[in-house]
């Protein structure tokens, strides 16, 4: 699940009109998933959904921040990843105290729901990671993207395992475990971008002084 990205002095450019497509293709698709898990998360009770689905709406954002950089200067593509990689750590941080919460108050959710919307989440990942796997070593403000991609479809399988999880012991801890395991792969993914971005920044500021 780990993020294993090589800093590149001479980053990928971004700024072609493919890759813009994609982004806004990316940006509806998330949207839309994200109004399905909430209410899906709500009905069911289920805390992975839910952080599913917040995570679906940090995707949203970040790619119309993506899309908004393309065709600015490097230093302000790896700003921007700064930013993304700060709403993946607060993410991570938000999902821990839901399920630090839930331990106490929590109660099995309803499985089916669970693995249905999982699975539909995980097909709208895939096909976004997909259309993504061609610029996953650019710079650090496609790199975002791309692991946020990754780890959204690694997240949408687990959910799918939380359900069986649920189903077969009736009670609500497979479902917790894997919203922890969600919380804890955002947190990782914004330390790694944040420390690609510090680098892109420190070798703009090299190239110009």
């Amino acid at each position: 699940m780990s993020a294993h990205c090589q800093y590149d002095a001479h980053p990928q450019t971004s700024s072609n009109g493919a890759y813009r497509r994609i982004l806004w293709i990316a940006l509806v698709l998330n949207a839309l998933m994200f109004g399905v898990e909430i209410a899906a998360g709500v009905a069911s009770g289920s805390v992975s959904l839910l952080a599913d689905a917040i995570d679906f709406l940090g995707d949203a954002l970040n790619y119309g921040v993506s899309i908004a950089v393309l065709s600015m200067a490097m230093l302000w593509r790896s700003r921007a990843a700064m930013l993304k990689a700060v709403c993946m750590l607060v993410f991570g941080l938000a999902v821990l105290s839901k399920v630090a919460w839930a331990v106490y108050a929590g109660t099995p959710p309803e499985p089916v729901t669970m693995g249905l919307v999982g699975f539909l989440a995980l097909a709208v990942n895939l096909a976004v990671a997909w259309m993504l796997y061609a610029y996953r070593e650019g710079d650090a403000n496609m790199r975002s993207v791309w692991i946020c991609s990754r780890n959204d479809a690694v997240g949408n399988i687990a959910v799918m395992l939380a359900a069986a999880g649920v189903f077969g012991t009736g009670r609500a801890w497979p479902d917790l475990l894997v919203a922890g395991l969600m919380g804890a792969l955002a947190i990782q993914g914004a330390w790694t971008v944040l420390r690609l971005a510090q680098q892109e920044i420190n070798w703009d500021k090299g190239i110009k002084s």
